[in-house]
């Protein structure tokens, strides 16, 4: 038989055996994981929703031919997030222990170079519940009667949660409601989004004081348990109060102790202290905070405060100064009135003197010239304070009508009396050799040439006295300097760069600072800053794929260096070098090769050099074929002979690229059980190999239950190409594809299926090990399909209360399609096993519930009575026209011997494979296209038969 069946496969025409099955790629996204409800959102869209801490598994199935790429990206969900800048390149997206900022649209793109991608999108909800809050707020009005009669009381909860969260106050164990009466208000404040809750107590009275109990739910979502808060309200009852032991601004001398204390004066329940300081919790003991030994950065705001839910918040702040000086600066100012830059005689002049100080304005100035106190004259000389042409707290020395005898050497002090804080001195000296700056760039240093990676030194030279610092700055790109910082100081008017890039290439500003100088318009000059590297090329490595004999150039292109020029261009073929003859170009370099053959096929490079280093382009040259396609999209047949215990497999492929190289004339065929190492040959001869053709061999003698890695390798004259792998594994006849997600009910979420609410009794979940053990005998199964002991299934139990002709359905998880017009039919597959034992057996039946316009549930199978003690197997075609739903119906007989079991359910796009007569016999339906094609085999293998037997 075996014989017969390849002598006729090989009597069908090679075109009619699947020309143009290229296809593009089609997606469907299906939960894998522990999705615990499955919502429907609209008619075209199912949300997933999961408990937060649980694991998210999403696949996309696809189809199409080549093999589609996926990749799965995400929009933000209920929380801002970057999730969506990456992808995930995986037929299968796994979350471990999903967050609730993960929820949102994940999107499956699958592509394979045919026609556009195939896009799906599915919304994932994650549902969580935080722990509430319970805040109590009081108002007591004018006192006009009793306390209890004028005193209200607010009990505030919050919480978060998804979805909204359902709130229940109790006083003790009594639940109360909204104006249960005249002293209780519930109600939810404005623009909470259901978050709050509020109860209110008007006019307290003295039964009101009590236990308050705030409950919140999601009504038992995906398994989330109620949480609570309590809180006793009494007449003590109040919100916290804080007194500090020192003053809002505290001044300390460094290496003090310091102890910061902070009491509290009220509250109840009592509240617990905590200190902080730029956010960070503090070590306290009682309320009080030790510094020991502080330094200046221990400077800042400390922030004391305490809560007991009751009211706000208290909260008391100490500003910490520790005091010090840093920098001190000086500014010689010629006369302004007169728009000079020049120190002169008769003319006016300003000496100012500033440090950095905490606290600024505690800083005392003190002036001397030659050692002696400067006594300021009204006419003559002033000392002032705060010029509001300089920085604040900046102490300043007028000349004015400045004469020969005010030329000396003038010393500004800063100190802060009666502490033991260092003073901060800076002198200047003012002659007739006080003269403001020049700068000048070197001769020869106004562009410097370094290599990358190098020290770069830019100068600038300045000249005057007093001689200013040099600030240096980018000019020509908004950015830092090399070393981060936007301005460089430099005394010497150096700026060193250690290990320069190309990126700090560009031109550099000096100017003389303001400070320890002349306060006059600063001095500038530029230096450019040119850094040299490598050469950058391109392709970096490229395959040439060319026919035997045939011609074909390499290029090598220069897209960037310092400098811009080709200096050298070798070229090297399997690393020996090759006598190239120099290119004139210099942006590029090229080598033509006359004739492809085993001889000048290999690897190519061409090394590119100028004065700093080198880059090469990489060129793999063959006239090897590339790989084949393994066509996935349709089972490949397979013929299972029980009483040998092997099978055979059809497989199936399409050729990458064929007319790139020499034609195809054969392919070497390796394949081995996975668990094995010993590996099986076959040489497949083939002729006239086109893009698209759909090629086939059939595996034969395939040990049952055993799967088979697989080696294709296309031949050409060139030799052996590119090899594509693949796993084909067993399965058991009739049974469905295993890549069809096929449910097992193994899991507790059962894949998603949910109970019908407005059915008469729910579908049971049972295993042999969790079978009640006083089941009803002679009906249901003993074990699931697989026959496990361990293997679950879903069932009816038609043992009272049922009553005849109640019904239980079982609901699958919505399959999308497009609910656009036109509506096109899409045909889907239904498989799964039944079992159907007992003398009572009623009805099962399989409804399709259609969504595109409202429900509507369609019988598309039906089967009633005995059927015998085992598992039989049904197929079932389907053709909605929008998103739809799988129910299972099944119909309590009349008696106890009732029991209807169903397993293994699979639903798949396209159409049902016919059934198998017998394990060696198959069904071919009439019309289709592989009828005719075996009419016609048959028939040319009748007119041989014909043939032979005349002669």
């Amino acid at each position: 038989m075996e014989v017969l069946w390849l002598f006729l496969f090989s009597l069908i025409p090679r075109s009619s055996r699947g020309q143009g099955v290229y296809a593009p790629a089609q997606a469907q996204i299906i939960h894998a994981g522990q999705a615990c409800v499955v919502k429907e959102d609209n008619i075209s869209e199912r949300v997933y929703t999961i408990r937060e801490g649980d694991i998210l598994v999403l696949q996309c199935l696809v189809t199409g031919h080549p093999r589609p790429q996926v990749r799965w990206t995400k929009t933000a969900g209920s929380a801002s997030e970057k999730f969506q800048e990456t992808s995930i390149y995986n037929e299968t997206l796994r979350i471990e222990k999903v967050q609730r900022m993960q929820g949102g649209r994940y999107y499956c793109k699958a592509e394979n170079g045919v026609g556009v991608p195939a896009i799906k999108s599915i919304r994932v909800d994650v549902q969580y519940l935080d722990e509430p809050i319970l805040t109590i707020h009081q108002t007591i009005s004018d006192v006009r009667g009793s306390f209890y009669q004028e005193k209200t009381v607010f009990l505030r909860c919050t919480v978060s949660s998804n979805p909204p969260a359902r709130f229940i106050w109790k006083r003790g164990s009594e639940i109360l409601s909204h104006n249960q009466d005249n002293g209780v208000d519930i109600y939810e404040p404005l623009y909470t989004q259901g978050e709050t809750k509020v109860l209110k107590l008007k006019n307290l009275r003295p039964k009101d004081y009590a236990n308050y109990t705030c409950q919140v739910s999601v009504r038992d979502v995906c398994g989330i348990p109620d949480k609570s808060i309590t809180f006793c309200l009494t007449n003590r009852t109040a919100p916290p109060a804080l007194k500090l032991s020192v003053n809002e601004t505290l001044v300390v001398n460094p290496g003090d102790n310091v102890t910061m204390q902070c009491s509290l004066t009220g509250g109840d329940p009592p509240p617990k202290v905590v200190w902080s300081h730029n956010q960070n919790v503090m070590p306290s003991k009682g309320g009080n905070l030790t510094i020991w030994n502080i330094r200046p950065e221990n400077s800042g705001y400390y922030n004391c405060t305490t809560t007991n839910n009751v009211g706000n918040p208290a909260k008391k702040t100490v500003n910490l100064l520790v005091r010090s000086m840093k920098n001190a600066t000086f500014q010689i100012t010629p006369d302004v009135n007169k728009e000079s830059e020049n120190i002169q005689l008769g003319r006016d002049l300003k000496l100012s003197c500033h440090v950095d100080a905490i606290p600024q304005e505690k800083v005392v100035y003190s002036w001397f010239k030659n050692q002696r106190t400067v006594v300021p004259s009204r006419r003559r000389l002033e000392i002032s304070r705060n010029d509001p042409d300089l920085p604040p707290d900046t102490s300043s020395l007028d000349f004015f009508d400045l004469r020969f005898s005010d030329y000396g050497t003038y010393m500004c002090v800063a100190s802060f009396p009666g502490t033991p804080t260092p003073e901060l001195s800076i002198e200047v000296n003012i002659s007739a050799e006080t003269v403001p700056p020049t700068l000048t760039v070197p001769k020869g240093q106004s562009i410097i040439t370094v290599r990358e990676g190098s020290r770069a030194e830019l100068q600038c030279d300045v000249r005057g006295k007093p001689k200013p610092p040099i600030l240096w700055t980018r000019v020509d790109k908004e950015g830092p300097l090399p070393t981060g910082e936007m301005i460089a100081e430099t005394y010497d008017g150096k700026l060193r760069l250690e290990n320069v890039t190309r990126e700090i290439s560009g031109t550099y500003k000096c100017q003389t600072a303001r400070y320890n100088g002349f306060n006059i318009r600063p001095r500038e000059a530029t230096v450019q800053l040119n850094v040299q590297f490598a050469p950058v090329v391109e392709p970096k490595l490229q395959e040439i794929r060319q026919s035997m004999h045939s011609s074909f150039t390499m290029r090598c292109n220069l897209l960037k260096g310092s400098p811009l020029k080709l200096a050298t261009a070798v070229w090297r073929y399997n690393r020996n070098l090759l006598n190239v003859s120099p290119n004139e170009q210099q942006e590029y370099s090229e080598l033509r090769i006359n004739s492809l053959t085993q001889k000048t096929s290999g690897t190519y490079e061409c090394i590119v050099s100028n004065d700093v280093g080198s880059d090469s382009c990489v060129f793999q040259v063959t006239g090897k074929a590339l790989s084949p396609e393994f066509y996935y999209d349709t089972p490949s047949p397979i013929k299972v002979f029980k009483q040998f215990r092997n099978y055979s497999y059809l497989l199936q492929w399409t050729q990458k690229e064929p007319g790139a190289v020499d034609p195809i004339t054969s392919y070497k065929l390796e394949y081995r059980q996975t668990t094995l190492r010993n590996i099986m040959s076959k040489d497949i001869p083939v002729r006239g190999i086109q893009k698209g053709l759909l090629q086939q061999y059939l595996l034969t003698d395939l040990k049952a239950n055993q799967s088979y890695e697989v080696q294709l390798t296309p031949y050409t004259s060139f030799g052996a190409g590119d090899s594509a792998s693949r796993i084909i594994r067993y399965t058991e006849p009739n049974s469905p594809n295993p890549s069809d997600n096929t449910c097992r009910f193994d899991n507790e979420k059962i894949c998603g299926f949910v109970q019908d609410r407005r059915d008469n009794f729910d579908w049971t979940r049972q295993s042999m090990l969790t079978e009640n053990p006083k089941r009803t005998p002679n009906t249901g199964p003993v074990m699931d399909r697989s026959n496990t002991p361990e293997g679950y299934y879903m069932f009816i139990e038609a043992s009272p209360p049922r009553v005849p002709g109640e019904k239980a359905r079982l609901i699958s998880p919505m399959y999308n399609m497009s609910t656009r017009p036109p509506y096109h039919r899409t045909p889907f597959c239904i498989s799964f096993y039944y079992h159907m034992y007992g003398r009572h057996i009623g009805n099962l039946n399989l409804l399709m519930r259609a969504r595109n316009k409202g429900t509507m549930d369609t019988q598309v199978w039906s089967l009633r009575g005995d059927r015998g003690n085992r598992w039989q197997h049904a197929m079932v075609p389907m053709n909605p026209t929008g998103p739809f739903q799988v129910v299972f119906e099944g119909v309590r007989g009349s008696g106890i011997e009732g029991d209807i079991a169903i397993d293994d359910v699979t639903v798949r796009k396209g159409d049902c494979p016919w059934k198998q007569l017998s394990p060696t016999k198959d069904v071919i339906p009439p019309g289709s296209p592989a009828c005719k094609v075996f009419s016609m085999a048959l028939h040319w293998a009748l007119a041989f038969f014909l043939f032979v037997l005349l002669r």
